[in-house]
């Protein structure tokens, strides 16, 4: 794996960890599970082109 890919997946985890956390903490923001999942996809969606 080159760096990129390394940066790559750790921000990947980062924000998938951060979305999961805040919708733990706050209900509203809907089930966790989904919250960190539907993060994670977006992000992975937008950066596959680069």
């Amino acid at each position: 794996m080159n760096n990129q890919t390394d940066q790559r997946t750790v921000l990947l985890m980062l924000v998938g960890c951060g979305s999961v956390y805040a919708a733990f903490e706050y209900p509203s923001f809907g089930a966790a599970l989904l919250v960190g999942i539907g993060a994670v996809t977006l992000l992975h969606l937008l950066m596959k082109d680069q």
